[in-house]
């Protein structure tokens, strides 16, 4: 099970931090990342965090959002600074198989999923 947390309002220029708990199973031997979907749009990859701690941001949100992975605490986190309007979505965590055929960015990639967490920025 995963679950997010720190989700809510934050005015354009601030910053969010969200985490995401595993629990039931250990994310050490897991490929972990964050998706985002935005009312009436597809869910879309923001960032992802290999086994080894390798991350990759989309384009949208690379140089303003940090996602890290502490597996002795079961958890992923993504700090996002200089959040803009565009950012608000609901917030996903997933994990998957670290190695696989399937992009980090498929959704099919990852058979776990939290409940989402709600992001909202205003201008």
């Amino acid at each position: 099970q995963l679950v997010e947390s720190g989700g809510g309002d934050a005015q354009a220029g601030g910053s969010l931090a969200l985490s995401c708990v595993a629990s039931g199973r250990p994310l050490g031997g897991y490929m972990v990342a964050w998706f985002r979907q935005a009312p009436g749009k597809e869910r879309e990859l923001v960032a992802s965090v290999t086994a080894g701690g390798t991350t990759n941001y989309a384009g949208a949100v690379g140089g303003r959002f940090t996602a890290a992975r502490d597996n002795a605490k079961n958890t992923l986190y993504l700090q996002m600074n200089s959040v803009k309007p565009d950012d608000t979505a609901m917030y996903f965590c997933a994990a998957g198989a670290t190695t696989s055929i399937l992009p980090t960015s498929s959704l099919r990639r990852y058979g776990y999923w939290g409940q989402g967490t709600q992001v909202t920025v205003s201008s």
